[in-house]
């Protein structure tokens, strides 16, 4: 992978226009909820789980949990595959998240712990993720596993919008029996999340959650939700670290009122909220370009994840009423650059051109400037020159006053042969 490449900017004389006068408006209920969502997220601490850091009454409260639990369970109890009485800092990460979860209160997390062991038991949660349940069709698209946020966690993406398809949602909601087994898989999904996890102090102890609100049919889906956060809220304690909620929509109200009562405080001060058009943004606040998924605005796609780690990106900001070229230099005779390039919710014309160093040489039209629609996905395409140049890539978002999130890569490889100039789609 090379190194940065230098960007230029040009300046639009649209950003020279006078600014009109913001009027005053009334906050809506959806808008009132959202401010106070993204207001209270910073306020939310994530646990260390080393015992050394915990308060003096909280390390009380575990020496008083860990005796009413030896009293309670059998010698060889165990959860994720972690014996709840060994003694060690495995156990007390998971004895610490339901401590957490009921306040440090000893008894109330007591009798979480064995309604959950009970559960486990009872649903055959240790055994879930090795089953064949028949959801090909939601795998990848209605909840899934995909990449890890900056500081390690692992992602699960959630979407419902698949079920607004009446046909869809009766397959597979239709009865009591439906639903089990979709609940079922969903554990799956999230089992499977958590055997990424440490579970040790200083390690990465959770999750981050990401659901997509676009087009979920919130009526249909009341039963299935209630299902899913009840059982989730009483049964995985601290195990996510942050609920990031994109394309809200505009009776997010109605769905928060829904929620709420199956939701903690602590749980809610988890929550970051997006509305339509902002989900790029958002998401780059927390995870990588290369790690988030290309129909969100990012560089990864399903098959990258195949190949080990992603390669980095760089990330840039195109302002309203600039245009950026980003100048890859050094491409020798021969050589084939492939690159990836993604602006968060499009709406502006990108092109891509190939400049020879030689004097009178043509410049290649890679690829002639075209308008992006904010549906579309990242770019991946490759060139190849049989002369030395340097490659511009240029976003232009001088129609436009809105700043937008953007991120590229590129990786260069030389060939001692001298071939055509060629440029694929990929």
């Amino acid at each position: 992978m090379e190194a940065a490449s230098p960007i230029s900017i040009q300046k639009s004389p649209l950003q020279d226009l006078p600014e009109a006068s913001p009027k005053p408006y009334k906050k809506s209920l959806v808008t009132t909820l959202m401010e106070a969502a993204t207001l209270r997220s910073p306020s939310f601490k994530e646990d260390t789980y080393f015992v050394s850091h915990l308060k003096s009454s909280e390390k009380k409260a575990l020496k008083e949990f860990k005796d009413k639990l030896s009293a309670s369970v059998a010698a060889d109890a165990s959860m994720w595959g972690i014996p709840l009485l060994g003694g060690d800092e495995k156990a007390d990460v998971v004895l610490l998240k339901f401590l957490r979860a009921r306040d440090f209160r000893a008894l109330d997390s007591l009798n979480m712990l064995l309604k959950c062991l009970s559960w486990r038991s009872d649903f055959g949660a240790d055994n879930v993720v090795e089953e064949e349940l028949g959801f090909k069709e939601l795998e990848g698209v209605v909840a899934y596993m995909h990449g890890y946020d900056r500081e390690g966690h692992p992602v699960c993406y959630n979407a419902y919008g698949l079920f607004r398809d009446k046909d869809m949602y009766e397959r597979i909601f239709g009865d009591e029996e439906k639903l089990h087994k979709f609940l079922r898989w969903r554990v799956q999904v999230l089992e499977r999340g958590i055997k990424l996890l440490h579970f040790k102090p200083g390690g990465v102890n959770s999750m981050i959650q990401v659901t997509d609100l676009k087009d979920m049919p919130k009526r249909e889906l009341r039963v299935a939700s209630n299902h899913i956060l009840s059982l989730f809220q009483d049964n995985y304690p601290e195990l996510v670290a942050r609920k990031i909620f994109i394309n809200v929509p505009w009776y997010f109200s109605m769905l928060y009122s829904m929620f709420s009562p199956f939701l903690t405080q602590r749980t809610k001060s988890k929550f970051v909220i997006s509305k339509e058009g902002n989900v790029a943004e958002t998401l780059y606040k927390f995870i990588r370009p290369e790690d988030v998924p290309v129909q969100y605005g990012g560089l990864s796609r399903p098959s990258d994840l195949q190949n080990g780690p992603p390669k980095p990106a760089s990330e840039f900001t195109v302002k309203g009423g600039e245009k950026v070229n980003i100048q890859i230099e050094g491409i020798e005779a021969g050589a084939t650059i492939t690159w990836d390039i993604v602006v968060g919710g499009w709406e502006l014309e990108y092109s891509a051109e190939f400049v020879p160093s030689a004097e009178g040489s043509y410049i290649i039209a890679v690829e002639k400037p075209r308008k992006m629609v904010a549906s579309e996905e990242a770019i991946h395409n490759s060139f190849t020159s049989r002369e030395a140049g340097k490659m511009v890539l240029s976003v232009d978002n001088t129609a436009s006053r809105r700043k937008k999130v953007a991120a590229y890569r590129y990786i260069v490889r030389k060939s001692t042969a001298i071939v055509p100039s060629t440029f694929n789609y990929a």
